[in-house]
């Protein structure tokens, strides 16, 4: 038993693995989403309340708002009064330093009188001028009136409120001291005012430390709230306008709500809620992969990247809610679709994209209408710019993501809202910054062609540039080859347009799938002039140098780091298909042996899409049409026939996903087209 569970685990590691990519996709989602229970109520300020009547389910303070708030400090900070310090020791000490600087000072005088007078006048001003005391001017107090007031500090620091004209500035004191000294007539003017001019220190000075803590009690006083709402009161009427004071309420009661479900248990509850939704959401996306997206389902990579999107937007949606002041809108949620899109098609990118934004409705606030925005800009952009192909296309798609988010929310407001008042312009500029950010996309996708082995059409649309390093070598080496490609991925473009693909990867594949003849061009017949070393050679040493130049091309491409889709191409463009010719004449010669047919069988493998089908039905076309003695519509018709069928008969398309109506709409197709290549003329009826 134990040997028969391993090897159900063996024999289903793929959906195991499957399994185990989803369920961690769910955990990183859970764990991201907020864990508060949501008001089920949305509204929007000066916008009509949709709902029933709503009545309070219990009493709640009503909270100011950031504005009010705000207010209120600034008016603090304007009336709050700076607090100073009276130093009363100052006095004496600048009477003292005085009386020093005078005495140091007499003997550089001539003749001014007694010193003993100048000490006593001297001490008599600053006596005067610091029983009024002289302040310290500060920064904050600059530009004030007379009469603005502030805190002093005395003994045992009991404060008191004063005004500015109350004190001395040390100009204010100088100027005092010059004006009473015009009625000294018996005094060295000078000389006294030098004295006091180099004495006089403030004593009354700032407390920066107790002004700041003061003003921060105040500040911590403020209450948060202005009143309160009783448990049944009505709080708004359907169909009433939420305004400005009713959104305040309404926002107290949302705050208070979610606060009151944030209790352990209830939180339990939003858990379960949360696992119940993101389960379904994740399982829609294992449905519809497994029934509509098959060739993604099975492989776990594309399954992986797919996560990945969906979980970084989820957590970047995360962070960005956090940051207070920034809205959800600034968020690029349309390269979701526009890298989805780009590896695996429309139907797959605008399903994740719905699924995406249903998660972080869960997240965000006024769910229904960032659905709305979001969903209409994405499916509009999606299948309005079909590809991103060019640097102008993505601009063009950022213009239009602004553009439309623009547009429906300017719809979205007028409908809510009756007019113009309630649109916060601001919001456009998020839109504006969104479609800015989606040009992040080219990065994005080459970052992901890297990381998933993926691989774009912009990054086709460079590989099948002939000015590429690789396509001009073939041209230089194998010119014959090199014209050879270019007809065969023009038949293949044309005839994978007919029934349904991807024309860029399959010209792509076309124009690199003859790449290995540039190690030996002189022994395929296209690049021949007039000398064929074939004829030097035994039948099955000739099959092999055409053999491997299946095995050179993948040597090449990988060398040159081509895609593995691109590489693909040449695997299977022959298949395992024989080289005919040298196999028949080794047939011929040698009727009596046993024919070694692997000698002359190319490795494989056969093909597995649309595109690599059509490649190898156009290369064998091509080739085979240049050996033609007569063009005309029979031989050109009997030979794609005759090739075609010959391969469908080989088995050479059972992996593919091609039908027989799609293999006879390439043929008539291809005969059209060699029928124009050759100038072949319709014969008319007789």
């Amino acid at each position: 038993m134990a040997n028969n569970f391993i090897d159900n685990i063996r024999n289903k590691h793929e959906l195991i693995f499957k399994v185990l990519l989803f369920l961690v996709a769910i955990f990183l989602v859970i764990l991201l989403l907020p864990k508060e229970a949501k008001f089920k109520y949305e509204f929007q300020k000066n916008k009509p309340w949709v709902h029933q009547d709503l009545l309070a389910p219990f009493d709640f303070a009503i909270n100011k708002t950031d504005k009010e708030l705000a207010e209120e400090k600034l008016k603090i900070k304007n009336n709050h009064l700076f607090c100073f310090n009276n130093n009363t020791e100052v006095k004496e000490i600048a009477i003292s330093n005085y009386k020093k600087w005078v005495l140091a000072n007499w003997n550089n005088t001539l003749n001014i009188g007694e010193v003993d007078v100048y000490i006593s006048q001297g001490a008599k001003y600053l006596e005067a001028i610091y029983n009024q005391g002289v302040i310290e001017v500060i920064d904050e107090l600059d530009g004030k009136e007379k009469d603005y007031p502030i805190l002093l500090l005395g003994t045992n620091n009991i404060a008191e409120e004063v005004e500015l004209a109350d004190f001395y500035t040390i100009k204010s004191a100088y100027d005092f001291v010059v004006e009473d000294l015009k009625k000294q007539n018996s005094i060295d003017v000078e000389f006294l005012l030098s004295g006091i001019e180099n004495t006089i220190i403030q004593n009354i000075r700032y407390n920066a430390s107790l002004t700041e803590k003061d003003l921060n009690n105040e500040l911590n006083q403020i209450s948060s709230v202005k009143g309160g709402v009783y448990e049944k009161e009505k709080i708004i009427s359907k169909g009433e306008l939420v305004s400005p004071e009713k959104f305040a309420v309404l926002q107290s009661l949302k705050l208070e709500y979610e606060s009151k479900l944030g209790n352990s248990n209830q939180s339990l509850w939003i858990v379960i809620g949360q696992i119940i939704l993101v389960l379904l959401l994740f399982y829609s996306i294992f449905i519809f992969l497994k029934n509509i997206s098959k060739n993604i389902y099975n492989n776990n990579l594309d399954v992986g990247f797919v996560s990945i999107i969906v979980v970084s937007f989820v957590a970047i949606t995360t962070l960005i809610i956090k940051i207070e002041g920034i809205s959800v809108y600034v968020i690029p949620y349309c390269i979701i679709p526009l890298l989805i899109r780009t590896f695996f098609g429309n139907r797959l990118a605008l399903f994740i994209y719905t699924i995406s934004m249903f998660l972080i409705s869960f997240m965000v606030p006024n769910s229904f209408e960032f659905i709305f925005l979001e969903l209409i800009t994405g499916i509009i952009m999606l299948y309005t710019v079909l590809n991103v192909n060019k640097r102008s296309e993505l601009f063009y798609t950022s213009a239009m993501i602004f553009i439309v988010f623009s547009i429906s929310y300017l719809g979205f407001s007028l409908l809510q809202g009756g007019g113009i008042d309630g649109i916060v312009w601001k919001t456009f500029g998020y839109f504006g910054m969104s479609a800015g950010f989606t040009l992040l996309t080219y990065p994005l996708i080459y970052l992901f062609e890297r990381v998933f082995g993926y691989m774009s059409d912009v990054t086709l649309l460079e590989l099948s540039d002939t000015n590429n390093e690789l396509l001009r070598e073939l041209n230089l080496k194998a010119p014959g080859t090199f014209q050879h490609s270019l007809q065969v991925s023009n038949l293949a473009e044309e005839g994978i347009r007919e029934i349904g693909g991807n024309p860029l990867l399959v010209r792509t594949g076309a124009l690199y799938h003859d790449i290995g003849k540039m190690l030996a061009p002189a022994y395929f017949i296209e690049n021949q002039s007039g000398v064929n070393p074939h004829d030097e050679l035994g039948y099955e040493e000739s099959a092999g140098i055409i053999i491997d130049h299946v095995i050179h091309g993948i040597g090449l491409a990988k060398k040159h780091k081509l895609p593995e889709q691109i590489i693909d191409f040449i695997r299977t463009h022959h298949g395992t298909t024989k080289t005919q010719y040298f196999l028949r004449m080794y047939k011929n010669e040698n009727p009596d042996e046993e024919v070694p047919t692997e000698l002359f069988q190319y490795p494989g493998p056969i093909p597995y899409s649309k595109e690599t089908a059509v490649l190898m039905m156009a290369d064998s076309v091509e080739a085979a049409s240049r050996s033609l003695k007569v063009y005309d519509n029979d031989s050109i018709t009997k030979l794609v026939e005759g090739i075609i069928n010959s391969q469908v008969a080989e088995n050479q398309f059972i992996n593919t996903n091609i039908t027989f109506n799609d293999v006879t709409v390439i043929k008539k197709m291809f005969i059209k087209k060699l029928m124009n290549i050759y100038h072949v003329r319709i014969e008319y009826p007789k």
